[in-house]
């Protein structure tokens, strides 16, 4: 961490049509070892380009605020390879269908938080956003690790997500390692840049758009036709 060259990986073409090439396994491998070293990773989503951490680890935690010049007050969302891996960490109160209807996917569901969080990540709010991108190495990298990620976009607070891993270069030098999965969507496209869409799913039978995101139209209509769910506000 800190150094002044950080590792930069170019993942192999192939990914959800051939998701264990030999190229992935090493990537997802190295990822691993600089998490669970402490180190920040950069690596893609499904939306845009982000860093990732160990979020029990709170040194790592730290370093990420740091890296973005972020508030902390701004929560991290936590992310996880598979939907039963969320249960350990958030309480849910919606039919375990509708995660699966929503993740993986481009969005962002605040639920409540669990004892099993570490409590330094977002220690001023009860509630946490968690993550499944669909992207087949973020889903490995998190397989691989023994408790969540904590999960931001790779830019400083306030500046345009990152589509390609040379936009973000000003933040190499304080990360471990950088998974190069090559362009993300459309480079010249303002909506591609949007991120997830972030939804409170905190209040039973309702939701709360937090961010519109990319996928908001899909997720609303899940949340309201299929589920009965209603907009908070109403």
């Amino acid at each position: 961490r800190g150094c002044a060259r950080s590792a930069r990986l170019l993942l192999p073409p192939g990914g959800a049509a051939q998701p264990h090439p030999r190229g992935w396994r090493e990537a997802v491998s190295a990822a691993a070892g600089a998490l669970r070293a402490g180190g920040l990773v950069a690596v893609p989503t499904d939306t845009v380009y982000g860093v990732a951490c160990l979020a029990q680890d709170s040194g790592a935690v730290r370093s990420i605020y740091s890296l973005k010049g972020r508030n902390g007050r701004k929560p991290l969302a936590i992310c996880v390879g598979d939907v039963e891996r969320l249960y350990r960490y958030c309480r849910v109160n919606v039919p375990d269908a509708l995660l699966r209807d929503l993740l993986p996917g481009p969005v962002t569901l605040v639920l409540q938080r669990s004892e099993e969080l570490n409590k330094d990540l977002n220690p001023f709010t009860s509630l946490v956003g968690v993550r499944i991108p669909n992207h087949p190495f973020i889903r490995e990298l998190a397989r691989a690790c023994s408790g969540p990620l904590a999960l931001t976009s790779a830019n400083i607070s306030s500046q345009a997500s990152t589509l390609t891993v040379s936009e973000f270069q000003d933040l190499w030098p304080q990360l471990s390692l950088i998974i190069d999965g090559g362009p993300i969507g459309d480079v010249q496209s303002p909506e591609c840049r949007l991120g997830s869409t972030v939804v409170d799913l905190s209040v039973s039978g309702k939701f709360s758009i937090i961010r519109p995101g990319c996928a908001l139209t899909s997720t609303v209509e899940i949340l309201t036709q299929k589920y009965g769910l209603v907009p908070e506000s109403s």
